[in-house]
């Protein structure tokens, strides 16, 4: 039998506890990939990758704290090799009118969903620049391609993951490393849960109306499957993506 396209390779996803971080986890597993499982939760972590056996390692650290998150990489490294492939995935979000959008949630949501990719890229590009390959993906978003209200925080933050991607992939674009981001819609996760449940409490409609209220984005009129945004990042680290630098690539329905 042919080997698997990622056998041998090292991937790390940050985030991976659950949702589309879970959903990469499994893909990129599946393509041949070790996996490396990183998150907060160390009971999240685990149960998400017993099923994987041997193949997936776990290391709880906090995207936000650089040296934790380092030494997590460099253990990670020890066990599996250095990481040929990183997904940043972990982010956070959280709503407000831009007038009552407090110091405290601006900085968290910067801190995790920019500062968090920074510190994951930070921690593997000397290796990667050292062995001449790489493949990066950060999970953006929409809201990192367009503004939408309320959320004027969570935009800034993933517009700037944007910039950082397509600067990064430029800086890199001779050295075998390719750097790109992965643009979802709203996606049946736990966080969009949260946000229906916002909506409910802040609106008064039913979860059904608050749900209906966030699939009108999509004009395929549904939310979009994990499975689907890892099929996507699956795609960007296999042979044959070689040329596929500095993009946002959207998963909406044709939203955008």
């Amino acid at each position: 039998m042919a080997a698997l396209p990622l056998a041998g390779r090292h991937a790390l996803v940050t985030g991976a506890g659950r949702g589309i971080g879970a959903a990469i986890v499994q893909r990129l597993k599946g393509e041949g990939a070790r996996v490396t499982l990183v998150a907060r939760s160390e009971d999240q972590l685990q149960e998400t990758a017993a099923p994987l056996g041997e193949a997936a390692q776990c290391f709880a650290a906090d995207v936000t704290d650089f040296r934790a998150l380092r030494r997590a990489f460099e253990s990670a490294a020890a066990s599996f090799g250095p990481v040929d492939i990183l997904i940043n995935n972990a982010g956070c979000a959280q709503s407000a009118p831009l007038q009552r959008t407090s110091d405290e949630l601006w900085h968290s949501l910067i801190a995790v969903n920019l500062t968090g990719a920074y510190h994951g890229i930070r921690a593997v590009l000397p290796a990667m620049l050292e062995r001449q390959f790489g493949r990066i993906v950060t999970i953006a978003s929409t809201a990192g391609l367009k503004g939408y209200p309320y959320v004027a925080a969570y935009c800034a933050s993933k517009h700037g993951v944007i910039g950082l991607t397509r600067a990064l992939a430029l800086e890199v674009a001779q050295r075998h490393i390719t750097v790109n981001a992965v643009c979802p819609g709203y996606t049946e996760t736990d966080l969009v849960r949260d946000t229906i449940a916002n909506i409910q409490k802040v609106t008064g409609r039913s979860a059904e109306q608050a749900r209906e209220a966030l699939v009108r984005n999509n004009p395929q009129g549904r939310l979009i499957q994990p499975t689907e945004i890892a099929h996507t990042v699956a795609w960007l680290c296999l042979p044959g993506s070689e040329s596929v630098n500095g993009q946002s690539i959207v998963i909406a329905g044709g939203e955008l």
